[in-house]
């Protein structure tokens, strides 16, 4: 397998600190950092960034090194769907420590698919589609035409966020040029996920 992982100065760097914490306390930080990861949010509040500060015996810009480069590496790991040994062939290539090594690869053997899991079914905005409904509307005059037939295709795309119970309504209007437009991207759009299936 390609590398996942480029040695950078600031990987350099960070492999120091990696290598020189204390097995236990690595194994909670990468569960603690792979929990987090599919929520798209911080893995420790500031607090508990002080608190990791002084149980590392690091300073600020180090955690936060350290924090980066542990996540960066977890991230490559769901993003490539990596398998354990392979994993550990790419900690080594950056210097990581055989002990050290071991504890990313227990870690990641025991929490990686439970994440891999969440972040497929995670979704990618902050609202999925409900529901889609629809009207046709037919104008057949106005003011300064007395014969007119002008369809339009009125979409209602029912939004609900995925923590929420609201459901938010767009509605569309399309003539006809537009909706067929509309139809081809939605076409083209499926022959595309079809083609990763």
């Amino acid at each position: 397998m390609n590398s996942i992982i480029t040695e950078t100065p600031s990987i350099k760097a960070a492999v120091v600190h990696i290598n020189s914490i204390d097995s236990s306390k690595l194994s909670r930080l990468l569960t603690r950092i792979l929990q987090k990861l599919h929520l798209k949010e911080r893995s420790f509040t500031a607090d508990e960034e002080e608190k990791l500060q002084s149980a590392l015996s690091l300073d600020k810009q180090t955690l936060h090194l350290l924090l980066e480069t542990v996540s960066f590496i977890l991230e490559q790991a769901v993003y490539h769907n990596v398998k354990a040994a392979s994993l550990k062939q790419q900690l080594e290539n950056i210097s990581i420590s055989s002990e050290k090594v071991e504890v990313f690869s227990h870690v990641w053997s025991s929490a990686g698919p439970d994440v891999m899991e969440k972040i497929r079914q995670n979704i990618f905005s902050p609202q999925k589609l409900d529901h889609i409904g629809w009207q046709l509307n037919l104008q057949m005059s106005r003011s300064d035409q007395t014969r007119l037939k002008a369809p339009h295709a009125v979409l209602d795309l029912g939004l609900r966020a995925e923590d929420d119970s609201q459901l938010n309504s767009v509605c569309v209007e399309f003539n006809h040029q537009e909706l067929l437009h509309f139809y081809n991207q939605i076409e083209l759009i499926q022959t595309q996920l079809d083609s990763l299936t």
